[in-house]
């Protein structure tokens, strides 16, 4: 049994595993940066500790003063949460090299998922489906070139290292692939610090499932289900579910993808939390797109639908704890969303609008989930990803779920900056949404046309 553990972020993330660090009876360890001394994760942990400036190139990324701070409490554990260091092999080798347990994936299954380009590679041996693209990284603007008249237009340009939409870039012809491709290469290097990309098929109008699974350290793999992520912007997720709205359509699809991320989890030797991520074309044709090596963003509406806690469970897998339950145990019931709130003016491009919060006010009552460090009087540090708070729904069916979300927006009263919420209830109130029936071009889509002052006045 783990005795104290240090949380290697910030945020909510930050706070949700302090809080299951309490119930489970292990004492928690915060570190911060200057900009996050007010913030609530440094005040719920039993122990916190300074470890730089705002930049998180000064504070959060910085591996020699995370393992300082972790020598100092004297820890048993190091859980990353999800960006920063979560996916960082390296970090995942010196937690351990310094007898200190890296609460995510061994850093062998990390080294074969990293590079996007050789995952794929991985999958198609798990005999996977890929998008048609390159087998390696594209090192040169001829290369691209040639690889993307192979395949046929449109395709995608993406970087093989980190997430979060950065480094990718849609191209429909050559003047739009090597304008893309130079971008993506800068843009990857400034976020990852690699400038590695690969071209793969762009599917249109897709959806984009991905399947939670875990793994423990004897060789057990299930999966909990799936969560639609099709509702985003830029590649970054606002809106998602479980089940699929398309899924429960085609229940033999969710079996046969179900399967696939296990096979691949196995192929990588899998263990702890992790997501398979597929793209699903509008003939029901699914496709590998990544493995995400940590616990998600949207991990809680995969909670409410099964019962299980993940952090919890990473926790007990990363002390050596077994499985207990066979693919067969896990039931879904009822239906979870989530509504990602952010710090961002939907109405100018989604800008960021970092700040002062003035007046705060959270939703409550039967079926509402807040997971938030956020309160009245806190200021939004611009240093960070604009996300402060994320509202979850759970209810016995889509319906109920949704009409839970609207009436939880509603409630939703933050003050002094501009947030997402506006815009996500007008999604909720989307005919196409509420039948299910989107892509990941519906944001695109609703915000073009014209369309734009009609939802913004009924927002």
């Amino acid at each position: 049994m783990f005795e104290k553990i240090l949380v290697a972020n910030r945020g909510e993330i930050a706070v949700r595993i302090i809080r299951a660090c309490k119930e489970l009876n292990i004492r928690s360890v915060a570190v911060y940066s200057e900009a996050d001394a007010n913030s609530m994760h440094a005040q719920m942990a039993d122990e916190a500790i300074c470890i730089g400036g705002a930049a998180s190139s000064e504070s959060y990324l910085r591996i020699d003063r995370i393992i300082g701070a972790a020598e100092i409490t004297d820890v048993d554990a190091i859980h990353p949460g999800y960006g920063f260091l979560s996916e960082n092999a390296h970090f995942a080798d010196v937690c351990e090299s310094c007898n200190i347990r890296f609460i995510g994936p061994k850093s062998a299954a990390m080294n074969a998922l990293e590079d996007k380009a050789l995952s794929r590679e991985l999958a198609r041996k798990a005999g996977v489906p890929i998008p048609p693209g390159s087998k390696d990284v594209v090192g040169t603007e001829q290369e691209a070139l040639k690889i993307a008249k192979n395949i046929g237009y449109p395709v995608m340009i993406k970087a093989v290292a980190g997430g979060g939409g950065k480094g990718m870039r849609t191209a429909h012809n050559d003047i739009s692939l090597v304008k893309g491709y130079h971008t993506a290469r800068n843009e990857a290097e400034k976020a990852f610090g690699n400038s590695g990309v690969y071209i793969e098929k762009f599917i249109e109008n897709p959806r984009h499932i991905e399947f939670q699974i875990l793994g423990d350290t004897k060789g057990n793999i299930i999966h909990l289900g799936e969560r639609d992520c099709s509702i985003q912007r830029r590649n970054q997720k606002l809106i998602e579910e479980t089940p699929s709205p398309l899924l429960e359509k085609h229940k033999k699809l969710r079996a046969q993808m179900g399967k696939a991320a296990i096979r691949i989890a196995q192929q990588a030797e899998y263990s702890n939390a992790g997501t398979v991520e597929f793209i699903v074309d509008d003939k029901g044709n699914f496709y590998f797109l990544e493995v995400n090596k940590r616990i998600q963003v949207e991990h809680p509406i995969t909670e409410e639908v099964t019962g299980f806690d993940l952090i919890k469970q990473q926790i007990l897998v990363a002390m050596g704890e077994p499985i207990k339950l066979s693919q067969s145990d896990i039931k879904i019931k009822g239906h979870a969303i989530e509504c990602r709130i952010n710090a961002e003016d939907p109405w100018n491009d989604f800008r960021p609008s970092p700040g002062k919060i003035e007046m705060y006010y959270a939703p409550g009552g039967r079926g509402v989930r807040l997971d938030s460090h956020a309160y009245a009087g806190y200021t939004i540090p611009s240093h960070y990803d604009s996300m402060i708070a994320k509202l979850i729904t759970y209810g016995t069916n889509r319906r109920d779920a949704m009409d839970k979300m609207n009436r939880a927006l509603d409630e939703y009263i933050i003050t002094g900056i501009k947030t997402t919420i506006p815009f996500e209830k007008a999604v909720l109130h989307d005919p196409e949404f509420c039948r299910g029936a989107y892509s990941t071009n519906f944001v695109e889509e609703l915000l073009g046309g014209g369309r734009r002052e009609l939802i913004q006045e009924k927002a």
